[in-house]
């Protein structure tokens, strides 16, 4: 197609040239164009994988069930708790798999307290220089091999939708959500994106539930922006399912909502912290939504600390705390984490993280009970205060 375009190009354009009085050249310009550049391969278009893996009724169900539960949640017109839970990053999508029937297993327990979705990270934001993630080098080898990548996560969320379990993802590009449109519940923008404006833009036209973690440096405000950018309409370059640029326009996204994940300093979930985020989102005009990261900053990268954090959640949802909208786990069929050797991906122990340790699903079980007790209890807290006439007043907007 890019072939026939531009041999369309070189038959008209010498007329246009003529037309509009421009003087032709012949300058060489192979030192200012692409001088860094050492390839480029064609890589498959959004239509063309899904025309190859199309989304089944069973996927179409669970991720348009999802995203309704979920934004009814932000909304508070569902009292029960997203929980977001799964490994920090996807490298093996036969222990996804397998993970996944954990995560379904779960929904079935605590589905009337709990709305559980599967982290399915297929993308990785790097500091510096490391692996970027199963959908850029998916045989884990350095080979970067993306058209397979897109494929094989596009096929790994249809087959974890269709046992009936939503996902999340953190989108990095404006060019991957193409690629597995349909099938994403929850969007989550990282904490190194999200004083992006084109990111900001691009998510106020996404049709899941997005939110947006504070900064690196724990700026809760730089998520305030976001929320607030995301939420109006826009209008910007970008592509559409054939892969070429388009101007699009967004209604705008109004389920976007701060995720707290604490920085290097420490982290940011206590009480005080929620109190804070709360008062800083009404000075706003925003909901007062708050969404718990329990990794990252907020576990000081000590992924058992995360059972300290979702405990401490749980007291105050037990409490009465009415803002924690949603709880995100780290977790993973083995405990821990490893290194990625490039040169000896088939060394890898089955089921363990090679980016951010995670915990297991014994331990994960246990903090989700946690989790739907808190949820309970939240529940009778409201009744006795509905029925003594105290219920606060949540900024809903």
């Amino acid at each position: 197609m890019n072939g026939q375009i531009d041999a369309a190009l070189a038959d008209l354009l010498p007329g246009v040239v003529r037309r509009l009085g421009i003087e032709a050249t012949d300058v060489d310009v192979a030192d200012l164009v692409n001088a860094r550049i050492t390839g480029a391969s064609v890589v498959v278009t959004p239509a063309a994988v899904a025309t190859v893996v199309p989304l089944s009724a069973a996927s179409a169900t669970t991720t348009r069930n999802g995203r309704r539960a979920v934004t009814d949640i932000v909304r508070q017109a569902d009292d029960r708790l997203v929980v977001i839970a799964g490994p920090c990053s996807i490298h093996d999508p036969v222990a996804a798999v397998e993970y996944a029937g954990f995560i379904a297993g779960m929904r079935k327990r605590h589905g009337d307290d709990l709305e559980i979705l599967m982290r399915t990270y297929t993308e990785k934001p790097r500091t510096e220089v490391d692996w970027k993630g199963f959908a850029y080098d998916p045989f884990l080898d350095g080979s970067s091999r993306i058209s397979v990548g897109l494929v094989a996560t596009r096929m790994l969320m249809c087959r974890i939708t269709a046992l009936g379990v939503p996902v999340a993802a953190e989108p990095l590009n404006a060019l991957t959500p193409q690629y597995v449109n349909g099938l994403v519940t929850y969007n989550g923008v990282g904490a190194r994106n999200v004083t992006d404006q084109t990111a900001r833009e691009r998510v106020s036209g996404f049709s899941s539930v997005i939110g947006f973690k504070n900064s690196p440096e724990g700026s809760i405000e730089a998520a305030i922006q976001a929320v607030r950018t995301a939420r109006a309409p826009h209008e910007f370059l970008g592509v559409d399912q054939h892969g070429v640029s388009a101007q699009l326009s967004t209604t705008g996204n109004d389920t976007g909502h701060v995720i707290l994940r604490g920085d290097k300093r420490g982290p940011n979930y206590s009480a005080a912290h929620i109190a804070d985020t709360k008062r800083k989102l009404s000075q706003r005009g925003l909901p007062e939504v708050v969404v718990v990261d329990a990794s990252h900053g907020n576990s000081q990268k000590n992924h058992l600390r995360q059972i300290d954090v979702v405990r401490d959640l749980a007291a105050q949802m037990a409490a009465g705390e009415r803002a924690i909208r949603g709880v995100m786990v780290e977790s993973n069929l083995v405990a821990g984490r490893q290194d990625l050797d490039s040169r000896h991906p088939e060394a890898l122990e089955y089921g363990k993280s090679v980016t951010d340790a995670c915990v297991d699903p014994g331990t994960t079980e246990g903090m989700l009970a946690e989790l739907a007790e808190a949820v309970r209890e939240r529940r009778c807290v409201r009744r006795d205060q509905s029925a003594r006439g105290t219920e606060p007043t949540d900024s809903l907007q």
